[in-house]
């Protein structure tokens, strides 16, 4: 097959082609979700390290559950809907999650876990939900990768914060922040 008649390749220049007029002509790609969530209340003096290490969980899964719910996660999955369309395009993202110390000066502590999204992974989503509509199907995947995005990165950050807590850090206001970002694959 020739490089004019592959479709997978005009499918691609179509694809760059999208974006670059779209950033020509001054509009924001939006390539990220986020939530944010601050909790001002000081823990127990006597609390335990592991109802601090709770309540900072606490924030995460708040935190979690807003960047779930925001309607930059469905721009996402909806500009990435083809993903489920081409059997051998896929995506790539990263879930970060920092958290922020605000009346401490140790430095954030930040976790990143990165994703892909295969094809397959779309099909099975497509027998789940029971429609053919990519971007649901593709929202569902996203959500389910956040998810476990976020298990990993925390994994990652759990001695880290442990840390902190010995610190005293928590010991005033903390911001957790959760993104999820997401790129087609080269």
């Amino acid at each position: 097959m020739s490089y004019r008649t592959n479709p997978d390749r005009i499918l691609d220049n179509i694809d760059r082609a999208r974006n670059r007029d779209a950033e020509s002509a001054g509009l924001y790609v939006e390539r990220q979700a986020m939530g944010r969530e601050l909790d001002s209340q000081m823990p127990d003096l006597d609390a335990t390290t592991t109802e601090r290490t709770k309540r900072i969980f606490s924030i995460l899964e708040r935190s979690y559950t807003k960047a779930a719910q925001r309607t930059e996660l469905g721009r996402l999955a909806s500009r990435f809907q083809a993903v489920g369309d081409i059997h051998h395009h896929h995506a790539r993202g990263d879930v970060s999650i920092s958290i922020q110390y605000m009346d401490h000066e140790r430095y954030d502590d930040v976790g990143v876990s990165p994703f892909e999204i295969r094809p397959y992974e779309i099909a099975d989503a497509k027998k789940e939900t029971k429609t053919s509509r990519a971007d649901v199907n593709a929202l569902k995947v996203l959500r389910k990768e956040l998810r476990s995005g976020i298990l990993a990165a925390w994994q990652k950050l759990e001695p880290r914060v442990k840390d902190a807590i010995r610190d005293r850090a928590d010991m005033g206001a903390v911001q957790v922040q959760v993104t999820v970002d997401l790129r087609p694959a080269e």
